[in-house]
């Protein structure tokens, strides 16, 4: 089985080229919500993020208080780091079974987080989606209650993350067809 990541920073639009793939009858993996799925449900992540965030880190009913979490989290770089450590290993593991159990030739994993998940080395490929600065910034303000100054933060922490050298990149600017480039590089897939 080939696995291919899907990444890109926040706003790009990795998101519609992994819901596009998966229509397209690809298998699909989100890291970010298997990973909050197994924040939520694995009592040993629970207990390790607890450890390292604080009790509030988990609602009365055991739910991952999400804004407690990034209120922390993208202010210390540091807790970042060592929140990061205690999720990517288990989210790495749940792609590696999730894939076990798959009989497609070609699989997708989409993730923001390519370089501190050290999912590359699982990959085969790698699709990197970018998009116009501003663009990014406003569709994340649609799409959150963020405020300019908090997207460009999250951005920034992401600024070095995308360049890789055997990456294939896909423009979402809103012009160019991801109908298109997807097709031609799932072409191009398919003969490798």
């Amino acid at each position: 089985m080939k696995l291919i990541i899907i990444t890109g920073g926040i706003g790009s639009g990795k998101s519609v080229v992994s819901r596009l793939v998966g229509v397209m009858g690809y298998p699909t993996y989100d890291c970010d919500s298997e990973a909050k799925r197994l924040m939520n449900e694995s009592p040993i992540l629970k207990a390790q993020l607890r450890e390292l965030l604080g009790h509030e880190t988990y609602d009365d009913k055991g739910k991952l208080n999400r804004s407690y979490v990034a209120s922390r989290i993208f202010s210390d770089k540091n807790l970042l780091q060592q929140m990061n450590a205690i999720v990517h290993p288990a989210v790495r593991e749940d792609l590696k079974n999730w894939l076990a159990e798959s009989a497609a030739p070609i699989a997708f994993a989409e993730t923001a987080l390519l370089e501190e998940s050290g999912l590359g080395e699982e990959a085969q490929r790698i699709w990197v989606v970018d998009a116009p600065m501003e663009l990014r910034i406003e569709r994340v303000m649609q799409r959150s209650a963020l405020n300019r100054e908090q997207v460009s933060a999250r951005i920034a922490s992401q600024a070095a993350q995308f360049n890789f050298p055997d990456a294939v990149h896909i423009l979402n600017d809103n012009v160019n067809s991801l109908i298109e480039q997807i097709t031609a590089l799932l072409n191009e897939s398919n003969k490798m």
